[in-house]
């Protein structure tokens, strides 16, 4: 097996692992799906596999959770989840690319903070713009944004958390050579 397959074949199973962990039982928000993205940006040598993994392992995670867990809820089989969040978790990967060409703590521990902002910004937003819940004003959108609090910490330890994870095994496993380094 050749030094890359190895390779990309550890960040998979990693991204898979993590994956698993959102249909597990956890709290809202809680998530891998921005770290996924953050880690994919990071380690993927091909931009274009940086922004599809997230979204395949986004995409699977959603086909079960939307027509098993929550599949009394749905009229019919649900294809995909909301757009908004596929749009904040393509942002999230192109922030990923920027701010992640070289790996630290303080650029993912940064990264994990500013996925989180943008995630909580985009999806409340997209709640706003296109669900009926709140009306189509400024005071609207506040409290949009004011009803999403209560979940954005979740969202900023989820973030946090599997970061420290799959950055933290990754770069361990790569001291250890257990895995090659990028060619």
């Amino acid at each position: 097996m050749s030094n890359s397959t190895i390779r990309y074949s550890f960040l998979l199973g990693m991204i898979a692992l993590a994956v698993v962990s959102r249909i597990l039982p956890h709290p809202h928000n809680f998530t891998p799906i921005g770290a996924v993205a953050l880690f994919g940006a990071a380690y993927f040598t091909r931009q274009w596999v940086a922004m599809l993994a997230p979204f395949i392992a986004l995409w699977l995670s959603d086909l079960f959770i939307n027509n098993v867990i929550y599949g009394q809820y749905y009229d019919g089989f649900q294809w995909f989840g909301s757009l908004w969040v596929y749009g904040a978790f393509a942002l999230i990967s192109l922030l990923g690319m920027a701010a992640l060409r070289r790996v630290s703590a303080a650029r993912v521990g940064g990264s994990a903070w500013a996925a989180s902002v943008l995630f909580f910004i985009v999806t409340n937003f997209g709640v706003w713009a296109s669900g009926g819940m709140y009306p189509k004003n400024t005071e609207g959108l506040i409290a949009c944004f004011v009803a999403g609090l209560p979940f954005f910490g979740n969202t900023i330890m989820g973030d946090l958390f599997y970061s420290l994870v799959l950055f933290g095994a990754f770069e361990w496993a790569q001291a250890r050579k257990l895995i090659p380094a990028a060619a």
